[in-house]
């Protein structure tokens, strides 16, 4: 696996999304998702990215129980700031100096590990200025607990005054051929500027660029994605947006490779500081997806995928960002 820079931090080029491995994209299975995890550290996949709130805490223990006595060999990638109550229900952002510790701190005993090698802020907390959260992010570097620090959905203000509090190795946002908003908001060109490296979440548009998902039903209960959370995946935005998915199968019918493949291939293309993170709770997907790092797509290949439109439909509903945030915690 050949490797990028995220700011100063060294991470292979294709990360694991662990997200789904617990929660909102249908059931669990512990077991495979733990074969996934070790299948994905002997591919040379070794960025694991987790968050506190992902299963209630459950996927940062599934991903500790995972890399036990294997430690040396990840780049450990967690998040914090969405709260949730133990029920699971969400109760709002939160930055302010005194959570972001409490949150690493549990953090560090769920994954069983006394150090985090990528420690992001899930929200900006509109509520606290991000000069404060950061800082209390930096004392935890001063202090050992976590190594590098990044933002999660920030736009280019919030990169720069965050980052001149103290320097960020990454930001993580949705970008795929569905979702060009990095490329149009400031975001790539501001971490291209800085020296930010920038981690792709949702690089196969929530799984539809996989060419699997034909129709809403074929989505498995208890899988938000066919609840119509995701106004991309449903109705007549369902529809619309196949033909995209049907260029992409197009591609890669030419290269003999799966068209998730050819998505991630794409955002490898891009620019050398994008890393895709893409999530699977399956070692069959991992592996098609690790087997991405080594295909070589065409200028014209290229070129016809940069012009592809946008998904139709907002990424969540309501307008929202992230579809669970209710108001902050604290004033």
């Amino acid at each position: 696996m050949k490797t990028r820079t995220l700011g100063e931090l060294e991470v292979p080029a294709l990360g694991l999304g662990c997200m789904g491995m617990s929660e909102f994209y249908g059931t669990a299975d512990e077991d495979e998702a733990i074969a996934t995890i070790r299948r994905a550290i002997e591919l040379g996949v070794t960025l694991l990215d987790t968050a506190d709130m992902y299963g209630v805490g459950a996927n940062e223990r599934l991903v500790g129980k995972a890399i036990a006595g294997r430690r040396d060999e990840v780049v450990l990638a967690t998040k914090f700031g969405n709260v949730r109550s133990e029920s699971g229900e969400f109760l709002g952002i939160d930055g302010s100096p005194r959570y972001v510790r409490q949150a690493c701190e549990a953090s560090l005993r769920r994954l069983g590990v006394e150090t985090i090698d990528l420690y992001q802020q899930h929200r900006v907390d509109p509520r606290t200025p991000i000069e404060e959260t950061v800082g209390a992010m930096a004392e935890l570097v001063e202090e050992g607990k976590v190594r590098h620090l990044g933002l999660s959905e920030a736009l280019p203000e919030d990169l720069r005054r965050a980052h001149a509090t103290h320097p960020l190795a990454s930001v993580q946002t949705e970008y795929s051929l569905f979702t060009r908003d990095p490329e149009r908001n400031g975001v790539l060109a501001t971490c291209e500027e800085l020296g930010i490296g920038f981690l792709a979440y949702s690089p196969l548009g929530r799984g539809m660029l996989t060419g699997r998902f034909r129709r809403p039903e074929d989505f498995e209960q208890g899988d938000f994605r066919g609840g119509g959370r995701y106004p991309r995946m449903t109705g007549e935005n369902f529809e619309r947006n196949l033909a995209l998915v049907d260029a992409v199968e197009e591609i890669a019918g030419r290269h003999d490779a799966r068209p998730s493949q050819v998505a991630l291939a794409w955002l490898l293309a891009a620019r050398d500081f994008v890393v895709p993170i893409p999530g699977t709770k399956r070692v069959h997907y991992l592996e098609e997806n690790a087997a991405a790092a080594g295909l070589e797509l065409t200028a014209d290949d290229l070129e016809r995928l940069d012009a592809l439109p946008d998904a139709v439909g907002e990424r969540y509903g309501g307008g929202r960002t992230p579809d669970w945030v209710s108001p902050p915690l604290h004033a």
